[in-house]
């Protein structure tokens, strides 16, 4: 690992305090908070302040707040983030670590489309491919994205299904059905697809959040029933959650502590 600058390491370590929210902060909050000489905190915050990443406060003095300079940057982050790009990336690393089959997937309406897909090593046979479309009620990415509708929203989708179609004999046809499947979805944060859009295949999905804390689409991995055993299952539940975890990081969400100060301020 290349050495670290003291001194650059020590300027984000003073940005870092006021992730989450924190702050306004004075120099010798600083200085106490990183344990840093007085002196020290005071030519790091003023350096900070030239360049526009920290800002004084007006109707606080002596106490300092995140400067424009940021802001620039995040925008700038955010408008070169491209999901899919992402997404593939993420996918490949989770596939590698447990050699099955990843997806990416976003909700079109009652259908998730596939924006990503890394292939498991082991050959597989799948219904899935980057720019399919499935229902999404037969799937564990469906049934993440579908749990995170309002009641309100997700009978006008399924407003003309008297019964939803199936893939196999194990699909969801009702909508009662469905209504209670989702309900699990969101108590445990995790979706699985039994079998239920490909005779052979079983599925754990999880969500995937932007930087506003909502969910825009969801990780699944892929594996032939006949390898996930209950074991298997808690392994891939959580190989699954660490991914969406750190795609939704790349994304720019924080926790949902976070997210929800930013709703409440409007931001």
């Amino acid at each position: 690992m290349p050495r670290a600058v003291p001194a650059v390491t020590r300027a984000l370590d003073i940005l870092e305090l006021f992730l989450g929210g924190a702050g306004p902060f004075s120099i010798p909050d600083v200085a106490r908070r990183l344990r840093l000489p007085r002196s020290s905190a005071h030519e790091l915050v003023q350096t900070l302040v030239s360049r526009g990443y920290l800002r004084p406060l007006e109707r606080e003095t002596g106490r300092f707040v995140l400067g424009l300079r940021l802001f620039e940057l995040g925008s700038t982050y955010v408008a070169n983030l491209d999901l899919a790009r992402e997404g593939r990336e993420l996918a490949g690393a989770v596939s590698a670590a447990c050699n099955e089959t990843v997806h990416l997937a976003v909700l079109d309406e009652t259908q998730v489309v596939y924006i990503a897909k890394v292939d498991s090593r082991q050959e597989v046979r799948m219904v899935s491919a980057v720019g399919r479309r499935l229902p999404a009620h037969c799937t564990a990415v469906g049934k993440m994205l579908l749990a995170q509708l309002s009641e309100r929203e997700l009978t006008a989708r399924y407003r003309r299904d008297r019964t939803l179609v199936a893939m196999t004999a194990r699909s969801i046809t009702s909508l009662d059905r469905l209504r209670r499947e989702l309900t699990a979805v969101r108590a445990r944060g995790l979706a699985f697809d039994n079998c239920e859009s490909n005779t052979d295949v079983r599925c754990v999905a999880a969500p995937v959040y932007d930087r506003d804390g909502q969910v825009v689409a969801a990780m699944s991995i892929s594996v032939p029933a006949t390898r996930m055993g209950p074991r298997r299952r808690r392994e891939l539940a959580a190989l699954v959650q660490q991914g969406a975890r750190q795609l939704s990081a790349r994304l720019g969400y924080l926790g949902r502590n976070a997210a929800v100060a930013r709703s409440a301020s409007g931001g």
